[in-house]
């Protein structure tokens, strides 16, 4: 009987876009899974503001009402990144885990991902920071692209 479950890569890549529908943001819904060797999830994270603040679903975007782009403008933002987040449930125990996002990290995300001791991000996002990109590479972290096909689309995510 042949085995038709989906690989590992897949799976994991499906699970960010579970977790991506918790986030708070309205522009993008981002979605972040840590996994170890073993094929064990040891933390999630998504996308939005920090603990106590209001939340950009109730009060808005404050990058759209300043017409910053999307992927710019990180400084303004309230959110914190789902790979953040994802970093900070983790502690050290992300040390040579795997990252599976549904977006391509930023430059910040990046170094954050390197110092957390990640040996491997996998992404069904494009390549849309090559500054973050080349901060991967240089440090040896494995980087791999899956394509879901229409299944990556998450509602609210924009190219």
């Amino acid at each position: 009987m042949p085995d038709n479950r989906p690989s590992w890569d897949v799976y994991f890549s499906e699970i960010t876009r579970k977790v991506a529908t918790r986030s708070t943001c309205i522009k993008r819904r981002i979605g972040a899974v840590i996994v170890n060797e073993k094929h064990e999830i040891v933390a999630t994270g998504y996308n939005g503001v920090v603990r106590g603040a209001p939340h950009c679903l109730d009060i808005g975007c404050i990058k759209d009402e300043k017409n910053i782009a999307s992927g710019t403008g990180h400084e303004i933002c309230p959110a914190v990144h789902a790979e953040q987040n994802a970093l900070i449930q983790a502690g050290r125990n992300s040390l040579n885990c795997t990252l599976y996002v549904n977006a391509f990290p930023c430059k910040i995300c990046a170094r954050l991902i390197v110092n957390a001791g990640i040996n491997r991000v996998v992404t069904s996002g494009e390549y849309t920071d090559e500054e973050g990109l080349d901060i991967l590479k240089n440090a040896g972290v494995t980087i791999t692209h899956i394509g879901l096909g229409d299944r990556n689309d998450v509602v609210g995510n924009e190219k």
